[in-house]
């Protein structure tokens, strides 16, 4: 630096300080422009590699780059302003352009590891793609590391000791314990979710234990959104789901169709070959799971029917194609039924009413 300002010093006179700041300044625009427009053009030939992890780290690198050039520029002028002036703030030069240059390689930091995880959860072909909930939470720990690693950087470069802060941390750390056991809750209960993966992004979930159902939009570290089928958000806090059973419909291998159909007592003689015949048609139905328990028995005498049930599962789990599946089999298996001249019963009384001796009644009234 010393070399630089030597260099600087041709002009002459009280206000040549001021002539050295301004070309200083006007060298750190040009150096800005130069860098960017490198960066720039590196960046569009990067593009047309195979890989993506150059140009990420180079898009990562530009704004912090365009930043430092000037972070460099402003400390030059400020060491040349501070020869001709004795102001405090010129002493901490040194220490603020070193605080600046941490914070610039955090943030740099920061901005990959947020690349990487666009990259990772993009999906691509032949590419295997990433499960987004691990990817963020992931990042979220990294991204904590490196501000908890330049913030105690940053502490020592200034000349605080970060033994007595870690020290102070722990000691400070049972109260806060204390203060917020509600917030910590939700914070290990995030990491349980992330580590346990219950669910992730984009799951149904359900929980018999509490009035939650819905598709997960995002998993933070003290809430977790859901969206309700009725378009509702609901904010649970992590907490919540260390106490509560949660069921994830999203991970279900098949869908299960279980119905009863009751036949009228009129057509006792004909419901074993309808139901033999429905059998062979789930067997034989491409739709129809039949490596899962597949079931059609009589099963009961009802108040007005005999009852079957037929008990079988979907190789789709698609709410709304099991249900067009599901439609499809009970109109084929009422035409079964009506083939074979029966009816589906439905609720009937018959009333008896006993003979009535007309000579007997006479006699007696007689």
């Amino acid at each position: 630096m010393e070399k630089w300002l030597d260099f600087l010093n041709f002009a002459k006179g009280q206000d040549a300080w001021v002539y050295q700041v301004f070309i200083v300044v006007f060298l750190t625009l040009i150096a800005n422009f130069i860098a960017r427009r490198l960066l720039t053009r590196l960046h569009q030939q990067l593009t047309k590699t195979r890989t993506i992890w150059d140009e990420t780290i180079v898009d990562s690198a530009q704004k912090p780059l365009a930043a430092l050039i000037w972070v460099i520029g402003f400390s030059w002028a400020a060491e040349i302003a501070h020869k001709v002036s004795d102001a405090v703030i010129f002493q901490a030069i040194d220490p603020i352009r070193e605080t600046l240059i941490i914070a610039l390689i955090i943030w740099f930091l920061i901005r990959l590891i947020k690349a990487v995880e666009e990259q990772l959860i993009t999906p691509r072909e032949g590419k295997k793609e990433a499960d987004p909930t691990t990817v963020h939470a992931i990042g979220k720990l990294l991204r904590a590391a490196v501000i908890i690693t330049g913030v105690l950087v940053i502490l020592q470069s200034l000349g605080y000791s970060i033994s007595g802060v870690l020290a102070f941390g722990g000691i400070g750390g049972i109260a806060v314990g204390f203060a917020a056991k509600d917030l910590l809750a939700n914070f290990f209960g995030g990491l349980m979710i992330y580590l346990d993966q219950p669910f992730k992004v984009g799951d149904w979930v359900r929980s018999p234990d509490k009035e939650i159902e819905g598709t997960v939009e995002y998993i933070g570290w003290r809430l977790t959104h859901i969206r309700t089928f009725d378009k509702r958000p609901l904010y649970i806090p992590n907490a919540t789901f260390a106490s509560i059973s949660v069921e994830n419909p999203s991970r279900m291998l098949n869908r299960r169709m279980y119905e009863t159909i009751g036949l009228r007592y009129d057509d006792a003689e004909k419901i074993k070959p309808i139901i033999s015949e429905v059998k062979d048609y789930l067997v034989n139905h491409p739709e129809i799971d039949t490596k899962q328990t597949l079931i059609v028995n009589f099963n009961s005498f009802g108040a007005s029917s005999l009852d079957f049930f037929i008990y079988c599962f979907t190789k789709t789990i698609n709410w709304i194609r099991f249900h067009e599946i599901k439609e499809e089999v009970l109109l084929d298996i009422m035409a079964i039924i009506t083939k074979h001249g029966a009816e589906i019963a439905f609720p009937t009384r018959t009333l008896h009413v006993e003979p009535v001796n007309i000579n007997q009644s006479a006699v007696t009234h007689s």
